[in-house]
């Protein structure tokens, strides 16, 4: 693929999964508006994909205000005269289970994540279209959006809320040429890095090691280098037909997770009473229950966490 001449934006791209993006869309061909909280980080994110031979400039501001999504975008026809792909990526945790999360705690994550998602794509968008030449939504989701996770009540919101504006915008914007494609990463995170049964493969990244196969095939969990070809992919015009999908990668692995959709309907004559649902339900809906959150197979004994 050639990303010759396109000019992208990755929110939260001054380490990890988005720095990785940033890499590899300058290394097909793009200039890159970096982005992060921290001046220095950002300009060491900026400095790599130069030494790599890309282009790149850096906007230091906080994901979720309107003034910074406009920041973003102006920074992009300032520096490069065009904007192709918006690639959203910035976010926070702030991780404890319901009764005990604060007003601040939801409030945070879902501002980063979730408003951060809608104010950057509406300002991108709205310079897409006048630009007239098409673009490229990619917008970063997780499992714990697809599936839920204990302790995340704030972050299932808002990964989950930004699938559901992902499929809306592929309608929306279809006529103007503009697809937007939810990517739902599996890799070593610093989220990851803290839960044991991941310690193994977090921890031959962190030194330069290939990963277990148990991690990489089985589960489909690798490093942030595994995630970013996709995303250069969506942003090419080789995925122009590509639209409204949540796409999953990592590892090995590469998912299409499916749109949710009736798994039964059964009717009952005159609709369904209190009665008729205490004598039914177990037996028309009862069995056909769904699960929640994500079920891993035992870790082989050689690749166990040590014990504390």
């Amino acid at each position: 693929m050639s990303l010759a001449g396109k000019v992208a934006i990755v929110t939260g791209s001054g380490r990890g999964l988005g720095l990785a993006y940033a890499q590899e869309l300058t290394r097909q061909g793009a200039s890159v508006v970096v982005n992060d909280v921290d001046a220095a980080t950002a300009a060491e994110a900026v400095a790599s994909i130069e030494a790599d031979g890309g282009t790149a400039v850096a906007v230091v501001a906080p994901v979720g205000p309107t003034e910074t999504a406009k920041q973003l975008v102006d920074a992009a026809f300032e520096h490069y005269g065009r904007l192709d792909i918006l690639v959203t990526n910035a976010g926070v945790l702030r991780d404890t289970v319901l009764w005990k999360m604060s007003d601040d705690d939801f409030d945070l994550v879902t501002n980063v994540h979730l408003r951060g998602t809608f104010t950057c794509v509406r300002e991108a968008v709205i310079r897409m279209r006048e630009q007239g030449e098409g673009g490229r939504i990619i917008c970063i989701g997780s499992p714990t959006g697809q599936r839920g996770n204990f302790g995340q009540t704030n972050y299932a919101a808002a990964k989950a809320g930004i699938v559901g504006m992902v499929r809306t915008w592929a309608l929306e914007l279809k006529k103007a040429g503009i697809t937007a494609n939810a990517v739902i990463p599996v890799a070593a995170t610093a989220m990851t890095a803290t839960v044991p049964y991941f310690h193994a493969a977090v921890a031959a990244d962190q030194q330069g090691e290939p990963m277990p196969d148990f991690f990489r095939k089985t589960l489909g969990f690798g490093t942030a280098a595994d995630v970013a070809p996709l995303i250069a992919h969506l942003a090419s015009d080789a995925a122009a037909d590509v639209t409204g999908q949540a796409i999953g990668v990592g590892g090995d692995r590469l998912q299409l997770w499916s749109h949710p959709e009736p798994v039964l309907s059964a009717f009952n004559e005159g609709g369904w009473t209190a009665s008729a649902l205490e004598s039914e339900f177990p037996v028309t809906v009862g069995e056909q229950l769904q699960s929640v959150g994500e079920r891993f197979p035992a870790l082989p004994e050689e690749l166990q966490p040590p014990q504390a």
